[in-house]
């Protein structure tokens, strides 16, 4: 049976609940991510990105 009248404000309202709640779980697992490199490490990962884009760029551009 499909909710009627206020029983869809519940479903609705459980929705949003249930999307918060995922929202706060995935922000809160991302940020544990970030923490979890030093300082040295990001700075190495982003050399070898910035190398790796830049030996693309000159590779295509001749």
């Amino acid at each position: 049976m499909a909710p009627r009248g206020r029983q869809w404000f519940k479903v609705v309202g459980a929705a949003g609940v249930v999307g918060v709640a995922a929202t706060g779980i995935l922000a809160a697992r991302t940020e544990r991510r970030r923490q979890a490199y030093e300082p040295d490490e990001i700075r190495e990962r982003l050399h070898q990105r910035y190398t790796r884009l830049q030996s693309r760029r000159d590779g295509s551009s001749g």
